[in-house]
């Protein structure tokens, strides 16, 4: 192997190691060397060239048996093993054969940190830990109250109990919508959301969310239609759960008149939602899509615009943040008039 064609090998960030059919190996590159140490280089036998040991302190090559086994094996999945100090490698093996039914050949190893893996189980402790927290909070009430009831009925009045009751039925109604979010973002995320689109009438679906989020605010809501006719092509649940988190999130996180607006639209219909707070900096609105993302100290679950977005982009539409006009943030959806499906 010439000066140009080792410098490739040991430009690739993962270690890799290739012995011949007699169990000699024939290169190791410099990610590998630093992983295994002196003993892992060209002509040493695989078995002693690769200390990975797996939980159960056996070693890869008895583990493995490379050039043993079924004569239509080609190779081993990634496999977690570890090093001496302890450092866990995810191993990948291609065993080489030039006819089928053949002897091995070639044994070719690939060796990945496991720095990586291990992110992404912090990543998911994070994930259970944050569920966890949103789903105690509210479970908290209910199980306070609950007991209060059963071991201080006879000695509470009609509207305590009244008022108690109304807490609960709050809290529990939180759990539900959370569970049902949770629910949605697997389905986002593995693409199994069910879709039942339909043409809809987007003024009347406008007009009726705006009318429920209006019941529990004091803030004023403005709705301007350029044309009362306008229609999506749209899952309707799916419609209204987009728009209601898009003039929630405005009256909860913004400031001043809150304003929503439809006409057409390059992909067919346009939605506006303006409000008149201190808007989103431009640095953070990519992470605004982002799960558990959320403004400040303000409650919620940081689910409601993955949700919105992920259901914008299944139905073939597209969603932004901007500057409002003035002050505020600007939220524009695109959405489909027709079927955008072939």
């Amino acid at each position: 192997m010439d000066q140009d064609q080792r410098a490739l090998w040991d430009a690739l960030p993962d270690g890799v190691v290739i012995a011949d059919g007699d169990g000699v190996v024939r290169l190791v590159n410099e990610t590998a060397r630093r992983m295994l140490g002196n003993q892992a280089r060209p002509g040493a036998a695989l078995a002693e060239a690769l200390i990975l040991q797996d939980q159960d302190a056996q070693d890869w090559f008895s583990a493995v048996r490379p050039f043993d086994g079924l004569t239509i094996r080609t190779g081993v999945p990634e496999q977690a093993w570890w090093l001496p100090d302890g450092s866990e490698v995810l191993v990948s093996t291609r065993l080489g054969r030039s006819r089928v039914g053949g002897p091995v050949e070639q044994v070719a190893l690939v060796l990945r940190s496991g720095r990586g893996r291990a992110r992404l189980d912090r990543d998911r402790s994070d994930l259970v830990a944050t569920v966890a927290h949103e789903l105690r909070s509210p479970l908290t009430g209910v199980k306070g109250f609950v007991t209060t009831l059963l071991s201080k009925w006879d000695r509470l009045n009609d509207d305590q109990k009244k008022l108690m009751l109304t807490t609960v039925a709050t809290d529990a109604e939180r759990l539900s919508r959370l569970i049902t979010e949770l629910l949605d973002v697997a389905r986002i995320d593995t693409g199994r959301l069910p879709l039942y689109r339909r043409e809809l009438g987007v003024v009347p679906a406008i007009e009726r969310v705006v009318a429920s989020v209006r019941a529990g605010t004091a803030r004023t809501i403005v709705t301007d239609h350029a044309d009362p006719d306008l229609v999506a092509f749209a899952d309707p649940d799916k419609f209204v759960q987009v728009v209601t988190n898009l003039v929630d999130n405005a009256v909860r996180h913004g400031e001043g008149v809150v304003t929503v607006t439809t006409g057409p639209g390059p992909a067919g219909i346009r939605i506006v939602v303006d409000d008149q707070g201190d808007g989103i900096p431009e640095a953070l609105r990519a992470r605004v899509f982002t799960k558990f993302w959320k403004d400040g100290v303000r409650g919620g679950s940081g689910l409601g615009m993955y949700i919105v977005n992920g259901l914008v982009r299944v139905h073939g539409g597209a969603l932004r943040i901007t500057d409002a006009p003035g002050s505020g943030a600007r939220i524009t959806v695109d959405w489909p008039a027709v079927d955008p499906r072939p």
